[in-house]
């Protein structure tokens, strides 16, 4: 203890903060020290998930340099840390998104409308390896894949059929897709056009964030300066085409499934999103004019107050960042809204059932946390796609959580918690000091194209399984209270014959289609590959001819190349 008491913490009279921290210690040492603590794992001392350190109590000790005003504030005024609405949930609830999407398109279609009718607020669309990496059904490559793990969609007339009958001015649309991002909100431009909406009603957001894949997932085509170039044509067009668009949504949510701990997701995907921003910027586009309209994905995990303090710290440190480095004018552009979606990799194939408490907690730490949209997972999503009933129970929580519970009738209630303040102060600070690092070695993409990001990613990931291998951490029917037998779910099963049908429509298609057309966009779009022109538009073109999203990317991969993978270091 120093003069002004523990942490140099000023003040001397009664009730002061210096007068508190003497009586913290007499307690510790009177009260305190003749208890135990329990030992629910094996650590040496409590930690959250992330491995920061826990201590025993959190007091306004914890807080002695922390001033309201400009650390906390208002919410609906900068910097944000309570959220980015004065009136949060109380105005409007978060948009219930569920991801989805599945073998065909027709087959999708079912399933929105259906989701559509019990309730959910937004669609979110989930598509299969071949669509995400830019191959059509019929590619070698595409055996075995087609459907699986979303929906297959290879030209305008998959897309038509995935929104048949679902008014694209009257929804807002998700689309997680990065590499071929603009040939999808092309296709959805297309789509729009033939149902009479006019592109500035659409409202959406298309995930568009190719970094990230590089370091956490692998579904890239191109090498990474092609792939930004992509990246920044979908922000300069969708701020003059399709101005109630968010053009991005910068995804921690892939990082943190990898490994990211909980600074990382924050600071990894803050470093991205200022690389997008500087491009955008050197485009010639004005701050203002695109930042409002960009989002954010994170990954919501099941150390409830971590996470909270987490989306609180990311929503104050990129107001900060937009402040002190942009310049930005319009309060909006640094406003973080943000998507949320509870953690798969926390899903466990053993006591499936126990995933549907997880996926409860998580998605109380979203809600808690002030996010603008939501999907939940489905509890059986670590056997396979999750079926209609699972679906159903996983919006269900969403909807209890908004009607029943409580949480959502008070802004940010967390708020003055003495430990919820201190992790948000400690998280802004580790992810702001790991956005230096990568600042002082040239940005995310030097960090990117040298495998440092994905290098401590890695490392956390090792460290987390270890903890889980040595009992330090405790995953329920994994490690601990293990059931030897148990019955084996019911899953969703793909039909075997979907990929001998998706090629014969495939066939019809470019039988039918006016192949001189076609052809004559796609030359279009070879010609401007190699140019400074904004492929937006002669995208949109080659669509509307029926191009497919193979045959789109056939011609930009003849004038990008493609990428073969990055060391990690």
């Amino acid at each position: 203890m120093t003069a002004d008491g523990p942490q140099g913490v000023p003040g001397e009279g009664s009730g002061s903060l210096g007068d508190l921290a003497r009586r913290l210690e007499a307690w510790r040492a009177r009260v305190l020290r003749p208890f135990t603590e329990r030992r629910a794992t094996r650590r040496e001392t409590f930690t959250t998930d992330s491995r920061l350190v826990i201590h025993d109590l959190y007091t306004p000790v914890d807080g002695a340099g922390r001033d309201y005003v400009r650390d906390l504030g208002f919410p609906g005024e900068p910097p944000f840390t309570r959220g980015i609405y004065p009136t949060m949930y109380r105005g409007r609830l978060w948009t219930m998104r569920q991801y989805a999407g599945y073998a065909s398109a027709e087959e999708s279609n079912a399933r929105y409308r259906y989701l559509l009718s019990q309730g959910q607020t937004g669609l979110s669309v989930a598509f299969d390896l071949p669509t995400q990496i830019g191959y059509d059904p019929d590619h070698p490559l595409a055996s075995g894949e087609v459907g699986r793990v979303g929906v297959s969609i290879a030209s305008l007339a998959d897309m038509e059929q995935l929104f048949s009958g679902i008014p694209l001015d009257q929804v807002s649309t998700s689309m997680t897709i990065n590499a071929t991002a603009p040939i999808l909100l092309a296709l959805y431009v297309a789509v729009a056009r033939r149902q009479g909406v006019e592109e500035r009603k659409l409202r959406g957001t298309i995930q568009n964030d190719i970094l990230k894949e590089y370091v956490a997932r692998g579904t890239y085509i191109f090498p990474p300066a092609p792939s930004l170039r992509l990246v920044t044509d979908v922000i300069d067009y969708a701020s003059r085409q399709v101005p109630r668009w968010h053009a991005i949504s910068v995804s921690g949510y892939h990082m943190r499934e990898a490994g990211a701990t909980a600074a990382q997701e924050i600071a990894f995907t803050l470093a991205n999103a200022v690389q997008y921003v500087n491009d955008a910027i050197a485009r010639g586009l004005e701050p203002d004019a695109f930042l409002p309209r960009l989002s954010f994905f994170f990954a919501s995990q099941n150390n409830l107050l971590e996470e909270v303090a987490k989306f609180r710290a990311a929503r104050r440190l990129w107001a900060r960042i937009v402040s002190e480095r942009f310049r930005a004018q319009d309060e909006r552009s640094q406003m973080m809204r943000f998507h949320t979606q509870t953690a798969g990799v926390a899903l466990t194939a053993q006591q499936p059932m126990n995933n549907a408490v997880r996926v409860t907690v998580q998605a109380l730490a979203a809600v808690l946390g002030g996010t603008q949209s939501l999907h939940t997972n489905a509890m059986d999503e670590a056997l396979g796609l999750p079926t209609e009933a699972s679906v159903t129970l996983a919006l269900r929580t969403q909807q209890i959580l908004a009607y029943e519970s409580g949480v959502a009738d008070v802004v940010d209630p967390l708020a003055g918690s003495y430990y919820v303040e201190a992790l948000t102060d400690e998280l802004e600070a580790q992810s702001r000091e790991l956005i230096e690092q990568i600042d002082d070695m040239g940005g995310a993409l030097v960090a990117v194209e040298s495998g440092w990001m994905a290098g401590r990613i890695a490392d956390s990931a090792y460290q987390a399984q270890r903890d889980l291998e040595a009992g330090a951490r405790t995953t329920v029917g994994v490690n601990r209270f293990v059931e030897e037998d148990f019955e084996e779910a019911d899953v969703l099963r793909i039909d075997p014959d979907l990929e001998r049908q998706r090629r014969q429509q495939l066939a019809r298609l470019r039988d039918e289609r006016d192949g001189g057309a076609v052809a004559a966009a796609l030359d279009r779009l070879r010609e401007a590959a190699v140019a400074d022109e904004n492929l937006m538009p002669l995208l949109v073109d080659a669509v509307e001819a029926y191009a497919t999203v193979g045959e789109i990317c056939d011609v930009l991969r003849d004038r990008f190349g493609e990428h073969r993978g990055l060391d990690v270091v």
